[in-house]
């Protein structure tokens, strides 16, 4: 479970830490590049990365390829990435994701050949963080250890063990061979390669006493020397899981396993939406109390560069958690604030954990998470974007162009820069430029009041109190604001701007400048040298207001809804925006240059999303999406005399400022085909003790010793890895002769996990889950009458588990921990025999395009009634109504098929979602998987999740075809189960996005192979 810095780490406090640092600054001089003899192409010091000589703000966010396994929508989440602004992405790969088996890697079946987003990273211009493990945690199954490394023959695991070692080698090795080859050294833009994931282990007590760990060293080291023997010359990064931690840096310690950078993982506001689960380990939880880093980085990694691997984009919802998750604990506010403290605290280099969260689709979830991997991030999982990543945006467009950012020192903190004691600033300034950066904040961040004050700076033309002619700045509620001084932009020069700069592009030689505030509020800037201006264009009520101050103009201004265009006399131009107005303010790049040098990036207005722009002739040719009809406008070279929006010339007027403003009217509406003529299918023909498990689907539960630790209460061993079968549902027939009152079962299976068990063929008892129980037993009687007098008896237990639990849990294991009968007479009574089923094939990798994660053990599953192709012709019509949804009386297994057409018009991109419910809310004793074209791309446990609208996106889905939509529903319960089954349009833009594209070697059709696993 991803954990907190907050309260965990070494003071800190108001006061200035800068050794040498004065108002007018040391040179940066003082802290020297390095490089730790790799090359020059990627160094770094105390303030930043430098790139191909070119120092860079890195902002970044996390995206999970296997959470989202269609590669033609992987360019749609990386151009939403850049057109926020941001300059870099990350991302875990996943050893479990790539290894069925312990004999096999697949780094090219579909999903599993991730090259293709490192050639889309070239292509558009962004840097990688890359995060090979070999652990990744992520809230995902045994952390993204692949489940036959869970069975205890490997060892404890994450540590310097022969058996462990020689597990992990040839998927890392592989890892690191193929990201070699885009590396930033060979012209590609891979700039850092993770070793490991939050493994603070190299102390073995805290690391102020510095007492070597030898094992977690010795595995640092292996793990280093195979990325470097197999190709990786770029800096080694690790990222440290708390403040209290303090591993691998080399300017913390001189013992074995350091790496190059090292930074810290922070999630202030809880990294799950079960807030009880962060105070229980960092104290009471206090939304929007901020956590200072300055002083950790400065005392533990000074000749580095504050460094946030992993910082909050926003928290997974557990089983039991709110519908729809917890938006509100980390939303647009909390961008706000948090992203801008970070800036204060000198960070010059961020990745947003998650970015993009994408789906828990399969059994990819660990159990601490329901099927949704949402994160209230600020790209959605159906690929949606709102407030959140439009706040978000608001920032990295700022970083992107505040080059004087990534050379700062902190002159200072406190109240005594403002004119109320409610709000505090932090200043920072470059030594080198004299530019300075105070970002303002709440003396007491957690409390959003409304609070005015003016501000005490420094400038190159002395000490000011701005704003100077009459407003004030405002933090209105849950609200920061970075103030400039001395901010150059193209040849000119900002003075001071209590409005937030948001961009600015040289155009001609000459710079175009975008300037926010909050609708309604005031702002006040002064340009230097500039003598006369004109307002070209001023939406709603807003007022300019012009003085002379010296050699400066400055210009005060209040901003309504809308855009404001001001003209110097020099030619600069001043776009004013209010918050709406910016949200949809872009500013793609003509170049594939992360950083975006300043004359190379145009402005446009009005769009939902932007998502690229090239200048060709004199048409700027641009491509993005519309959500309702708008007004673009495209502030562009004087060559450029026509816009081409997606390919289709738009009827364009010239503005009096030189812009060029077209309407787009509205994206064309859809209609889903309605989700009807249900056919079913008994699945759980097992229960039945005549059923024939002597087939190859089934192996003989024979162990009568285990090397996992945990050790069993009855024998045989009944835990589900060591017979190679890992994934959810598992099916386990017990035989038994003689005269037993009941059984007793210990049944593991993760948080929410269930079970339930029949006796020849009738329910004897259900454990229907707990968000928060990991195991569970029952004694269960057996009912008079159901035993056979001669012959065997059969027990099936049906197992259901939510996935391996993380770190040191992922050994846990899953099955039946015992399994005691209860005799009826005096003597005792055991089974003779088990036997049990799992995923088809086991680990044989019989699905190589849909991956491991995919499928479980019913006989639906196995048999490949999941899959399109399969002939359902001679199954029974179900019948369905709004009243009555799908489903059966009694306890068992059902399996639900229709065929559904759709036609999605090319030139839009519609994102869809199925919706499921129970028919009766108060009988929710079942569970229900929901399969799209052989994909699992729901788990419904309405029983204990909350969770009930699954996006499914375009290539699981066949947008220009037939569809299967497939059910699988378990009764716990002899009162049945229930369901309502539909589908919804989450939204509809007309795009760029292809999502007509044939997909289909993702949905490979059922063969008769499946017949064997009967």
């Amino acid at each position: 479970m991803r954990r907190s810095s907050k309260a965990m780490g070494l003071s800190s406090v108001n006061k200035i830490h800068e050794t040498g640092c004065s108002q007018t600054g040391a040179l940066s001089t003082q802290w020297p590049l390095h490089n730790d003899g790799l090359n020059t192409v990627v160094q770094w010091d105390h303030y930043s990365f430098e790139l191909h000589g070119q120092r860079t703000f890195l902002f970044a966010g996390e995206f999970h390829y296997w959470r989202l396994p269609v590669p033609e929508l992987w360019i749609d989440i990386l151009q939403k990435i850049k057109a926020a602004g941001f300059t870099a992405f990350t991302f875990y790969t996943n050893w479990a994701w790539h290894a069925p088996n312990n004999t096999t890697l697949d780094f090219s079946t579909a999903a599993h050949d991730y090259t293709p987003l490192l050639k889309i990273a070239k292509e558009i211009g962004l840097y990688v963080f890359l995060r090979p493990g070999p652990y990744i945690n992520a809230e995902v199954n045994a952390g993204g250890f692949p489940l036959w490394l869970t069975t205890g023959a490997y060892g404890a695991l994450r540590n310097n063990d022969s058996r462990y070692t020689a597990a992990w080698k040839p998927y890392f090795a592989k890892s690191s061979q193929i990201i070699s080859e885009y590396q930033i050294t060979n012209g590609q833009n891979v700039i850092g390669y993770q070793i490991e994931n939050e493994y603070g282990d190299q102390w073995d007590s805290s690391p102020q006493k510095k007492v070597p760990n030898d094992e977690a060293i010795e595995y640092m080291e292996l793990l280093e020397a195979t990325a470097r023997s197999n190709g990786i010359n770029i800096p080694l990064t690790a990222n440290e899981p708390n403040m209290g931690s303090i591993s691998w840096d080399s300017d913390w310690s001189s013992v074995g396993g350091n790496v190059d950078v090292t930074g810290l993982d922070s999630y202030p506001s809880c990294w799950t939406c079960d807030l009880s689960a962060c105070t229980g380990t960092n104290g009471a939880y206090i939304p929007y109390e901020v956590v200072d880093y300055y002083d950790y980085f400065q005392d533990t990694q000074p000749t580095m560069p504050s460094f946030l691997p992993e910082f909050q984009g926003g928290s997974f919802n557990p089983w039991g958690g709110p519908q729809g998750g917890c938006p509100q604990n980390t939303g647009p506010d909390f961008a706000n604030i948090f992203y801008r403290w970070n800036i204060g605290q000198r960070v010059t280099a961020v990745s947003l954990y998650m970015l993009y969260g994408g789906t828990n689709w399969g059994a990819i979830a660990a159990p601490v998470t329901a099927t949704s991997y949402d994160y209230s991030s600020p790209i959605s999982e159906d690929r949606s974007i709102g407030d959140k990543y439009y706040e978000t945006k608001l920032v990295a467009m700022f970083t992107r162009v505040a080059r004087d950012l990534t050379v700062t020192n902190l002159i200072g903190n406190g109240t005594q820069y403002t004119t109320n004691p409610a709000t505090r600033a932090y200043e920072l300034r470059n030594p080198n430029t004299n530019a300075g950066f105070y970002v303002t904040i709440h003396t007491n961040s957690s409390i959003g009041t409304n609070e005015v004050f003016k501000l005490h700076v420094n400038t190159s033309e002395g000490a000011l109190t701005i704003p100077r002619h009459g407003s004030t700045i405002r933090l209105n509620g849950f609200q920061s604001k970075i103030i400039v001084t001395d901010f150059s932009f193209g040849s000119h020069t900002l003075l001071y701007s209590t409005a937030e700069v948001l961009s600015y592009t040289v155009l001609d030689g000459i710079p175009t400048l975008a300037l926010w505030v909050p609708t309604g509020e005031s702002g006040e800037f002064s340009v230097k040298g500039a003598k006369t201006a004109t307002v070209k264009r001023s939406d709603g009520s807003s007022s300019v207001k012009t003085y002379h101050d010296g050699g400066d103009l400055t210009f005060a201004f209040t901003q309504s809804e809308g855009v404001t265009v001001i003209e110097l006399d020099s030619g600069v131009r001043i776009v004013l925006l209010d918050r709406s107005a910016a949200y949809l303010f872009w500013a793609p790049a003509l170049t594939n240059d992360p950083a975006v040098p300043e004359d190379e990036s145009i402005f446009v207005q009005g769009p939902y999303l932007v998502r690229s722009a090239q200048i060709v002739g004199s048409t700027a040719s641009l491509t993005g999406d519309i959500v309702n009809s708008t007004t673009i406008e495209v502030f562009a070279p004087k060559i450029v005399k026509s816009v081409n929006w997606n390919g289709k010339l738009l009827r364009t007027s010239k503005t009096s400022y030189g812009s060029l403003q077209a309407s787009i009217s509205n994206p064309k509406s859809i209609q889903l085909p309605a989700l009807h003529n249900w056919k079913f299918n008994d699945s759980l023909p097992e229960k039945l003790p005549d059923y024939d498990d002597s087939g190859i689907a089934w192996v003989d539960a024979n162990h009568m010793s285990t090397q996992n630790p945990t050790t069993p209460g009855s024998l045989p061993v009944l835990y589900a890895d060591e017979y190679g079968f890992h994934n959810g549902v598992r099916l386990w027939r017990g035989y038994f002769s003689g005269d037993a009152s009941g059984v007793f079962l210990n049944v593991q299976g993760g948080y929410a996990f269930g079970w339930s068990a029949w006796l020849n063929g009738q329910l004897v008892g259900s454990y229907l889950g707990n968000a928060n129980v990991e195991s569970a037993n029952m004694t269960l009687e057996f009912p008079k009458g159901l035993l056979k007098q001669s012959g065997e008896n059969v027990l099936l237990v049906v197992h259901d588990d939510t996935g391996h639990d993380e770190t040191s849990g992922a050994l846990n294991p899953r099955g039946i921990l015992q399994a005691s009968l209860i005799s009826a007479g005096n003597g005792s009574l055991d089974f003779t025999r088990w036997r049990v089923a799992g995923t088809a094939g086991g680990e044989s990798n019989l699905d190589p395009v849909r991956g491991v994660y995919n499928e479980d053990g019913l006989f639906a599953e196995r048999v490949g009634w999941h899959l399109p192709g399969f002939d359902d012709s001679r199954w029974s019509s179900a019948s369905s109504s709004l009243t009555t949804g799908i489903g059966f009386t009694g306890a068992g297994v059902k399996f639900y098929r229709a065929t559904v057409p759709l036609s999605i018009p090319s030139g839009l991109d519609a994102s869809i979602s199925f919706v499921l419910s129970a028919v009766d809310p108060t009988h929710t004793a079942f569970r229900a998987q929901l399969f799209v074209n052989g994909y699992q791309y729901g788990r419904f446990n309405p029983y204990i999740g909350n969770q009930v609208a699954f996006p499914v996106p375009p290539g699981v889905l066949d947008y220009s075809g037939s569809n299967t939509v497939g059910l699988a529903v378990w009764a716990q319960t002899e009162a049945g189960a229930q369901v309502n089954v539909d589908w919804q349009i989450n939204y509809i833009a007309e795009s760029s996005l292809d999502v007509t594209f044939n997909g289909q070697e993702l949905r490979p059709e059922w063969t008769e192979e499946r017949l064997k696993y009967e």
